[in-house]
């Protein structure tokens, strides 16, 4: 297994809170609630962890309620490596309801200065130089920091790039165009992050193909569009590939694109034939929706739903599934 780095510029705890409905001005009546530690990066980290990789954790955390990190950090096996910057990580609000919307309120998080920003280089440079624990791999995914901006993401991505590590990209407005820019070795935006990067709407199978195949076009080696119920489009060196995940009780979607990520990684990382790695992937974000969390592949039913998943290379034969 290897050797992984996830970078959350901007962590937050999740406060999810499921209800029947959400009637906005009046009092609602929850039917679960949950906090937890979380963000992009950090959500990635914990799929990783769980399909066997050694996985570092960084990227800033308020000081001054770093707590729930560091208890998850310690029970999922992930080193701590995040910054310290004076404040609280912010706390975003989840809304699901019983019909599978879900409301985010999110707050901005914590100012970042040149100092802290300056120091998380350097200790990415140091990183990168140390054969015993330079990662085979990084991920950022997450929105940016207040004090961070979508050129410094651009400059910190061309840095790993110019260090000779594979960098994976999940975000989203000017911080995916700089990062797509930049040029990470993969980027997974939906397909409303798609369009907008492509300035087309992406109503049909044939626009989405399309926009993905610019994307792999503009030097982007691993591009990946999920689409929801519509599947998981991946376009690379193996060709295009589509994944059209089983249906699902959908209870929440917040997980869902992490865990993808996450598991198609995986996939590239042990050097899986692409239908492997794609059904795997996509099936595990399928089983993501129907709970709050990420994916679990050690579901009972998982197999099932990885033989649901039907997986075909477009223009080529199908790869098989209970659906082929």
């Amino acid at each position: 297994m290897a050797r992984l780095l996830t970078l959350t510029l901007n962590p937050a705890l999740d406060l999810s809170v499921s209800l029947e409905r959400l009637a906005p001005g009046e009092v609602n009546r929850t039917t679960a609630t949950q906090l937890e530690a979380a963000g992009k990066g950090v959500n990635v980290a914990r799929v990783l962890s769980a399909l066997g990789h050694d996985v570092r954790v960084s990227g800033f955390l308020g000081a001054d309620n770093d707590g729930p990190f560091l208890r998850a950090f310690e029970a999922e096996g992930l080193e701590d490596a995040f910054l310290r910057v004076p404040g609280e990580t912010r706390i975003n609000a989840k809304l699901a309801e019983a019909d599978g919307r879900v409301t985010d309120v999110n707050g901005p998080g914590p100012t970042i200065d040149e100092a802290a920003w300056q120091a998380l280089l350097d200790r990415l440079e140091a990183l990168a130089a140390d054969d015993a624990r330079c990662p085979e791999a990084v991920v950022i995914a997450g929105s940016l920091p207040p004090g961070v901006t979508p050129e410094a993401l651009a400059e910190l991505i061309a840095r790993l790039r110019g260090a000779g590590l594979p960098v994976w990209v999940d975000t989203s407005g000017p911080a995916l165009e700089a990062a797509i820019a930049a040029g990470p070795t993969a980027v997974k935006p939906n397909e409303q992050e798609l369009a907008a990067w492509a300035g087309m709407p992406l109503d049909s199978e044939a626009a989405r193909l399309d926009a993905a195949r610019r994307l792999h076009a503009a030097g982007i080696e691993e591009a990946v569009l999920s689409a929801g119920a519509e599947g998981v489009l991946w376009v690379s060196r193996r060709g295009a590939w589509q994944a059209l995940p089983p249906a699902m009780t959908v209870a929440s979607t917040v997980c869902a694109g992490d865990t993808l990520l996450a598991a198609l990684l995986h996939g590239v990382l042990e050097g899986h034939a692409p239908d492997a790695a794609l059904r795997l992937a996509t099936a595990l974000s399928a089983e993501a929706v129907r709970h709050v969390g990420v994916g679990d592949a050690r579901a009972a039913d998982f197999p099932s739903l990885q033989q649901q998943t039907r997986v075909h290379r477009l223009g080529g034969d199908d790869a098989g599934g209970a659906l082929a």
